[in-house]
């Protein structure tokens, strides 16, 4: 047993404690707090340490609220008060920019805020175990049955709530448009007799392609006055609210002009393209996967806008355009851009760009890559899409010069 005080919180949402230069890694624990641990595993120069018990409580401690916390893998924070937890993202991201992206004093905001810290999930993946929707176990592949989960969007909770018994399904995935009430259920295995009572459109899911089983498989969601079609198991950010906020911080990024051209790579169904380009010359937009560029498709055309859509990976797709772009927004998904990447979006030499990040050390190390090719960061804003754990969504601002 080893006692440890905690001062800081890492990436990846654990306490660090150090003893004699070594850090400690302790999920559950509290900076200012006094605990005591087992060494589960020693890396030579760290250490993760599995909790036994708090001596000294963090004043702000609070009880967790949902009964599945401490064993479902999918929160790790309930027990922090949420004020706190807004300004552990902080200084998580400040600290990955300073140490992974070499930037002094690292221009970074306080945590955007979005809506409730519970409540806020459109979209929801379990597993079935038992006939009934599970989750994985904290740091396990065994699954959790879940009676209730509190990050479920009202609407999204009201759609769980009517499963009922799922039979012999081994996934189901729900989602729900916030804006215009519409849900959908995907499901792998087999599909329920009692499907037809879900209220809902129905897909089957077999080795990654889809069929629409009732109705026609699709959400529509709007966000900043533009329509979205979301097909089966497409990409969309996950809290609509925070969606909206990303919308506006893009556009504040890259400070449009009418005339200008904007590269939206790894557009997906067109969140920021077909929003922040809707009244900009030109929009080129760049994604790889078959079902996002359908969406993109139709998503464009029912906003009326000729964007010019190019399937493929940003980084072989991109060189091969040609010219120059004035924007550019990124949102790339967690291994973010590296540096073939930054070389094509780079390319193009635009004035500004605006990277949506869902990881701080791949943002970080991109952030480092951009300043070696001119760009220097101007700002960076943690936006809480995901409270009660430790995942942060960032904007971040780069201008040329």
């Amino acid at each position: 047993m080893i006692e440890l005080h905690p001062t800081d919180v890492a990436h990846g949402g654990e306490a660090v404690a150090r003893v004699e230069g070594k850090a400690h890694f302790v999920e559950g624990a509290m900076p200012g707090e006094r605990v005591l641990g087992e060494v589960i595993k020693d890396g030579g120069s760290w250490a993760r340490v599995e909790l036994h018990r708090i001596v000294e409580r963090s004043p702000h401690r609070i009880e967790p609220p949902c009964a599945h916390f401490g064993v479902c893998g999918g929160c790790q924070w309930q027990f922090a008060e949420y004020p706190i937890q807004l300004e552990w993202k902080r200084t998580i991201l400040a600290g990955q920019l300073a140490h992974l992206g070499k930037i002094v004093e690292p221009p970074v905001r306080d945590t955007v805020m979005v809506g409730a810290p519970f409540g806020y999930r459109n979209r929801a993946d379990f597993r079935v175990a038992g006939g009934g929707p599970a989750f994985h176990r904290r740091r396990s592949h065994d699954l959790e049955p879940i009676d209730e989960c509190l990050l479920l969007h009202p609407s999204l909770a009201e759609l769980y709530a009517r499963l009922g018994d799922l039979g012999d399904a081994t996934a189901v995935t729900l989602r729900i448009a916030v804006t215009t009430g519409a849900r959908l259920a995907v499901v792998e295995g087999q599909v329920p007799a009692t499907a037809t009572d879900w209220g809902c459109s129905v897909s089957y899911r077999r080795r990654g392609r889809l069929s629409a089983v009732i109705g026609d498989g699709t959400i529509t969601e709007t966000v900043a006055g533009a329509t979205f079609r979301i097909t089966g198991d497409a990409f969309f950010q996950n809290n609509t609210a925070g969606a909206e906020m990303l919308v506006a911080l893009v556009r504040e990024a890259l400070v449009p002009r009418i005339g200008d051209t904007l590269l939206d790579a790894y557009a997906g169904g067109g969140l920021f393209g077909i929003t922040v380009g809707r009244d900009l010359a030109a929009v080129i937009a760049v994604e790889s996967d078959p079902l996002a560029v359908s969406d993109l498709r139709h998503n464009a055309a029912t906003a009326g806008l000729a964007v010019r859509i190019i399937e493929g990976a940003v980084e072989q797709a991109v060189p091969l355009i040609g010219g120059r772009w004035d924007l550019a927004v990124v949102d790339p998904p967690r291994d973010g851009l590296g540096v073939k990447g930054v070389e094509a979006v780079a390319a193009g030499r635009p004035r500004t760009i605006a990277y949506v990040s869902c990881d701080p050390a791949s943002l970080a190390r991109d952030a480092r890559y951009l300043g070696e090719r001119g760009y220097r960061l101007l700002w960076a804003a943690p936006v809480d899409l995901f409270p009660q754990t430790f995942h942060i969504e960032t904007v971040a601002a780069f201008s040329a010069g």
